[in-house]
């Protein structure tokens, strides 16, 4: 890899990156903020009605939908790290992609979509490498 004068150049050409990965990441993302606004919504409107049937309920939906929220951004960090060609940063935006999809679980249905988009897009940017023709 050469350094430039704004950093860091990849060492293959610069349209060759693990664009099946970055998309799954973001679409993943885009689900677990989706999820985290129907949540928070959720929690804060139907808050007083379920406090009736158990106390801090309404608080605890309307959480889990804020933690959507930032998980899903965390995600499509993630994810643009994933598509920034670098190698050190593909590989820090998988980890991250996955590990905050495995949290995006508790959001409960659109988290297990979340899990399972996000896994895949994690596991193919890791296992992503540039073609080795030389142009």
């Amino acid at each position: 890899m050469t350094t430039a004068p704004g950093g860091p150049t990849p060492a293959w050409p610069q349209d060759e990156k693990p664009t099946a990965a970055f998309v799954l990441s973001l679409v993943a993302g885009i689900f677990a903020i989706l999820g985290g606004i129907v949540s928070a919504a959720l929690g804060a409107l139907f808050g007083a009605l379920i406090g009736f049937i158990s106390p801090g309920l309404g608080g605890i939906v309307a959480l889990v939908g804020f933690l959507g929220l930032i998980f899903g951004v965390i995600i499509i960090v993630g994810a643009t790290m994933i598509n920034s060609g670098v190698s050190g940063k593909i590989r820090t935006g998988c980890v991250l992609v996955i590990l905050f999809s495995i949290f995006a679980v508790v959001e409960g249905w659109l988290g297990i979509v979340v899990l399972i988009l996000g896994l895949i897009g994690g596991i193919l940017g890791l296992t992503w490498r540039p073609s080795s023709h030389s142009v």
